[in-house]
């Protein structure tokens, strides 16, 4: 009897063994949400609720929809994850700091963890610490990773963020047990070197290695008893010269070991396949949430094996959560009541409409975009009507164009999400409008810096509104530009005098992140040209806060432009062809000539 008792407790601890050490795993994953919490785009055809009508992509809803479905098949055996960037590009990321209504959200939502990327430290640390601190002080949210974060000893500007990670409310890695597929997760998260590039608000945060920190995380996370390790990496994948998949992640995957799952994000790369690298698999799902990806591990002998990854379409053939999509459109009315109609706006106003598509993408075709033109002769026209300065050149960059314009309707959303990044001193969304002098040898200095200053980082790629210019691409080192005219409004030119005898002081507009880039020349160059920015009277700018135009004027009071609103007027403005009372998008902008024409010294 004791012989059989002792038979039967060995079988039972060999299927518990076996229960254990067999599985499957489901991952879902999302990158770059950007606070898409509504279809796009435009914005006005979207119909969560209805399956069939439309052909917008995204929304909160039908993510939560099949998150929901994903977890009844999977149950406990279901991770949702996000790979950072999140928040900010759409009018819903206004109000975060108050209430931290969004990260609330993606808890109710199904969301487990997620990790931060360069744009939730747009406003700074401290912004996003109000933004962590009042989400929880309402509830339930993601845990919330990052890595290879560094605060400082000696600037308090991080301290508020410092405390949440000391507190352990947000962890440089987390370990999840999954009992049913027999696994210990850990999982870390990175901020990638370009992400880190592009986020200087995030100072006096900084971020150590990529590389150096995942092997330390892979080896402490192994110490702890894992047997199944994901990185969330906001770092991103490019293409090299041959055409082929490269990047930071490819670079990860290839020098550390041990790393289960790549994650990835940043640079919004859409992959229908995973990219496997030493045996690691690297997903990414573009952005926006138009695609869910969805990865299966099976485990084998207490080992995750990785067996499939695909994206899912977060189309119209997903019925949305009617409870997700009725607190989004609570979210609007509060929008509307304590942002918009204050301005005379309304979320559903619509703007204009378009018959063709308006475009700017980073990684595509720059010089051919006809997005970027548009917002820099809005932008130029805003500033030449509501300053009465005005403004010789009015200049944008690729980086801070965040939305194509998608033909059809156009709603404030639709063209708020074109020019959605920053912040200023009013409490209105956006970077603030700014304007700066310079003589002609130093603009032609600025000019020849930005001809070459996006080879290195795409988002560098510059627009141009109010001048004409001519350049040479065989040039040598900061030789290339030939000549330059202003343009005026009623389209007379004339030339700028680029010799040092010429003291003559040429006005350019852009908003507040760009034009701190005017202040770098020198260090960009090697200490080859000098820039010095002024204002009006040519007093040297050494704090870039004075640049900022007070669209108030000398009537007494401050108000800041904004490129979204001068986008909005700039678009109003134009002629309704077909009366059905809405402007529509000029025909000029389908294909606009170009502002900076290649020429030959010969």
């Amino acid at each position: 009897m004791k012989r059989f008792s002792l038979f039967l407790l060995l079988v039972s601890a060999s299927l518990l063994l076996t229960a254990q050490q067999t599985g499957k795993l489901v991952i879902l994953h999302t990158n770059d949400l950007h606070s898409k919490l509504r279809g796009f785009a435009p914005e006005t055809k979207y119909t969560p609720l209805v399956t069939g009508n439309d052909e917008t992509r995204g929304g909160f809803s039908r993510l939560s929809a099949i998150i929901s479905s994903e977890r009844n098949a999977a149950r406990e055996n279901l991770l949702v994850l996000d790979a950072g960037d999140y928040l900010m590009g759409t009018l819903f990321h206004h109000f975060e700091d108050r209430d931290g209504f969004q990260l609330l959200l993606m808890k109710k939502m199904g969301y487990d963890v997620i990790s931060a990327g360069n744009h939730e430290f747009d406003a700074g640390p401290a912004h996003y610490a109000r933004i962590l601190e009042a989400a929880r002080q309402r509830g339930e949210i993601p845990e919330i990773v990052l890595s290879n974060i560094e605060f400082s000893e000696n600037d308090a500007g991080d301290d508020r963020l410092e405390k949440l990670f000391s507190d352990g409310a947000v962890r440089r890695s987390i370990v999840i047990e999954k009992p049913g597929a027999g696994l210990k997760i850990g999982i870390f998260a990175l901020m990638g070197v370009d992400a880190d590039e592009v986020a200087p608000a995030a100072a006096p945060v900084t971020f150590s290695k990529q590389i150096r920190t995942a092997k330390y995380m892979v080896r402490q996370l192994k110490q702890e008893g894992c047997n199944m390790i994901i990185c969330l990496s906001h770092s991103g994948l490019g293409i090299d010269k041959r055409g082929n998949l490269a990047g930071e992640d490819y670079k990860l995957a290839s020098e550390v070991k041990g790393i289960d799952l790549i994650i990835s994000g940043h640079t919004h790369t859409t992959l229908s396949e995973p990219l496997i690298v030493n045996g690691i698999p690297i997903v990414q799902t573009g952005a926006y949430g138009t695609n869910i990806g969805k990865v299966v591990f099976n485990v084998e002998g207490g080992s995750p094996v990785f067996e499939s990854s695909q994206l899912i379409a977060v189309d119209d053939n997903i019925k949305g959560d009617s409870a997700v999509e009725t607190l989004i459109e609570e979210r609007k009315e509060v929008i509307n009541n304590e942002l918009l109609n204050g301005m005379g706006l309304h979320y559903d106003k619509i703007v204009a409409e378009s018959s063709f598509n308006l475009v700017c993408d980073e990684y595509g075709d720059l010089a051919g975009s006809n997005l970027g033109p548009l917002v820099a002769d809005a932008i130029h026209s805003y500033v030449n009507s509501h300053s009465a300065a005005g403004s010789d050149i009015s200049i944008v960059a690729a980086g801070v164009i965040r939305n194509p314009i998608v033909a059809g309707e156009q709603s404030v959303p639709d063209i708020f999400r074109v020019m959605s990044l920053g912040a200023g001193k009013d409490k209105v969304p956006g970077y603030p409008l700014s304007r700066v002098y310079v003589t002609g040898r130093e603009l032609k200095s600025i000019l020849e810096i930005l001809m070459v200053a996006w080879k290195s980082s795409t988002s560098n790629y510059i627009y141009y509104s109010g001048i004409e210019i001519r350049h040479d691409p065989s040039g040598g080192l900061l030789r290339k530009i030939v000549s330059a005219d202003i343009v005026q409004p009623d389209g007379s030119r004339f030339p700028v005098d680029f010799s040092k005898k010429n003291r003559k002081l040429y006005s350019i507009a852009a908003n507040s992140y760009i034009l701190e880039f005017v202040g770098i020349i020198r260090s960009m160059s090697f200490g080859l040209l000098n820039v010095v920015p002024k204002d009006a009277n040519g007093t040297p700018l050494n704090d870039f806060s004075r640049a900022v135009i007070n669209f108030n004027g000398d009537e007494g009071g401050y108000t800041e432009g904004k490129e979204w609103l001068a986008l909005i007027e700039f678009l109003s403005a134009m002629p309704d062809n077909d009366g059905n009372g809405i402007p529509d998008i000029d025909e000029f902008y389908r294909k606009p000539p170009l502002r900076v024409i290649e020429v030959s010294k010969k």
